[in-house]
Parts: structure tokens; C-alpha cells; sequence
């Protein structure tokens, strides 16, 4: 690689086997400023999710257990994740590598635990539209709490052994001192391209096309019986316009997590080796990005969550009894 007159060895006492110091393309403060505001904001609103779902008692729901599992790694990703990525773009990395090592294990489990979230909302809103008949029977609270941590801690498993793998063949990190990155060429590569990829994007993808197609179907027989006037059937159209309505919102929450993830993973099925450090940089931060818009879409598509932050941000949920207010 041709060096710039201007670049700096991150240990130059090592010589040959230092890493060069890293150099953005972009202005470095203005930069560093903007990555380390969208890392608070990530976990700020992440947080706030957390809190709404865990306190009130109304929100309990199976779906919305899901969401509080999928905040809690998208809280990870703007408290780690996030910060440790802006670190590294003007900064060699000094805390050697058992820091690297326990950094790179923790964001291979809180990558994991977001697809696995992603596939379990895509189960759950397949059920509903589906299956309603069966939904609320077979998907329940207590059985959604078991998946998640279920869910957990098999991403903690899986992780531990393709970490083992990966030093097994002495191919985990790169070959010089001062950064903290994972190789994609070993075959424990390609089991995590399959784990983490190729299988969760292609269940995802299938479920929710399914959801499309009876979704529309459902709208349309919803629109042929627009004159009926019982009252079963019209509790069965607000129900079905309920459960039509969330699938259209975890929808738009799952094709953006789709648009963000899919770069992520292309890069390192090609090899980072064939993208300079800036597009690298790009796609990584384009996935933990997908950390913060999904509170985003959650306020645009929830009056509950509008709901629930006055509630917090006024401290009103410090009141007796506030688990219990109407939040719906």
C-alpha cells in the first residue's frame, strides 16, 4: 500500500508491524462531533424505549417485548458500538488485544441479538396476520420473554464459538498493532454469513412477503363487507385494522433495518480488502445507524411512544401508580 508523506505510525518504535495511523477523508472535529452526538441520541432514544415498555404496565404486549429487545442491543450499539467506531476513525487503538478481543465478542452479540430481533418480529406479525384466530393463544407474554432470552443466549453461544473458531485459525485480527478489526477470509467467515445473513435476510424477506399478500387480501375483504353492521364484525375490523396497521409500521422498521444491514454484509462477503477505509467505515456506520432511526420510526408511526416520553421527560412517571396510566 502507497503511504502519504504525512502519515504517522501508530507505534513507530515497532516499525514495520504498527498500523498507520487512520485518515478521514472528512474534517476530523466537525466529523468526530457529529458521529459522537448520534451515538448519545441512539442511546438516549433507545433508552427512553426501555423505559416506556418496561415501566407501563399497558404495553406489555408480545410485540412490544420484541421492540424492548431490540432496544436494548440498539441502546448497546449507541453506548459501545458507536463511540468505539468514531474512536478509531483519527485514532490508532491501544488496549491491546484481550480489549479487542472482549470488544469485538461484545458487538458480534449485539449484531446477532438485532437479526435475531428482526426475525422474531417478522415471526410474530406472520402469526397475527395469518393466524389471528390462533394468535393471542399461542403468542403470548411469558412465551415471548422465553424466545428473547433464548434468543440471547444463543447469540452469547454462538459468538463464543465462532470466536474460538476464528483464533483456533489464528485469523481473527489483522497483522499489525494499533487497530482492532475482524478478517472475513476464514471459514468461520462463511458460517457467519450464513447464520447471520443469508438465513435471517432470507426468513425475513419470506414472512414478510407472506404478510404483504394476506394483508392485502384482508384489506380487500375488509372494503367488500364495508356495509355490514353487526357488532362482532365490527370489532373483528378494528382488530384486523389494529394488526394491519402494525405489520405496515414493523414493515417500514424492517426494510430500513434491510437497507442498512444488506451494505454491511456485502462488504465483508467481497472483503474489506478490496474497499479503501472510508467505504468500510460508511457501511459499518451505516448499520449501527439503523440503531437510531428506529426510535425515529417508532414516534413517527407510535402515539404511545409520543405518549410515553412526556411522560418521562416530565417526570410525571415518578408518581404513584403511573404504571398503571392510559397509555393506549
Amino acid at each position: 500500500m502507497e503511504v502519504e508523506d504525512d502519515w504517522e505510525l501508530c507505534f513507530p518504535e515497532l516499525g514495520n508491524i504498527s498500523c498507520w495511523k487512520p485518515q478521514s477523508a472528512w474534517p476530523e472535529t466537525l466529523l468526530t462531533v457529529v458521529l459522537y452526538s448520534i451515538s448519545v441520541l441512539t442511546a438516549v432514544l433507545n433508552l427512553l424505549i426501555i423505559i416506556s415498555v418496561s415501566h407501563f404496565r399497558q404495553l406489555h404486549t408480545p410485540t412490544n417485548i420484541l421492540l424492548l429487545s431490540l432496544a436494548v442491543s440498539d441502546f448497546l450499539v449507541g453506548l459501545l458500538l458507536m463511540p468505539v467506531e468514531t474512536f478509531q476513525i483519527s485514532s490508532c487503538w491501544f488496549l491491546g488485544d484481550l480489549v479487542c478481543s472482549l470488544f469485538m465478542f461484545v458487538s458480534y452479540i449485539i449484531v446477532s441479538a438485532s437479526v435475531g430481533d428482526m426475525v422474531l418480529i417478522s415471526v410474530d406479525r406472520y402469526l397475527a396476520i395469518c393466524d389471528p384466530l390462533h394468535y393471542t393463544t399461542r403468542i403470548t407474554v411469558n412465551r415471548v420473554k422465553v424466545c428473547v432470552c433464548l434468543l440471547w443466549l444463543c447469540s452469547f453461544a454462538y459468538n463464543s464459538f465462532y470466536l474460538n473458531l476464528d483464533l483456533i485459525e489464528k485469523e481473527i485480527f489483522v497483522f499489525c498493532d494499533g487497530t482492532c478489526e475482524a478478517l472475513s477470509d476464514s471459514s468461520a467467515a462463511d458460517i457467519d454469513l450464513l447464520i447471520n445473513f443469508i438465513v435471517p435476510v432470507t426468513a425475513i424477506i419470506v414472512l414478510y412477503t407472506r404478510v404483504f399478500v394476506v394483508a392485502v387480501s384482508q384489506a380487500r375483504a375488509m372494503r367488500s363487507h364495508i356495509t355490514a353492521v353487526t357488532k362482532q364484525i365490527s370489532v373483528t375490523k378494528t382488530e384486523n385494522k389494529s394488526e394491519l396497521k402494525a405489520a405496515r409500521t414493523l414493515g417500514v422498521l424492517v426494510v430500513v433495518f434491510l437497507m442498512c444491514f444488506c451494505p454491511f454484509y456485502c462488504v465483508n462477503l467481497v472483503g474489506q480488502s478490496y474497499f479503501n477505509y472510508s467505504t468500510a467505515f460508511f457501511v459499518t456506520y451505516l448499520f449501527y445507524f439503523n440503531s437510531c432511526l428506529n426510535p425515529v420510526i417508532y414516534a413517527l408511526f407510535y402515539p404511545w411512544f409520543r405518549k410515553t416520553v412526556k411522560i418521562i421527560v416530565t417526570l410525571q412517571i415518578l408518581r404513584p401508580g403511573s404504571c398503571e396510566a392510559n397509555i393506549l
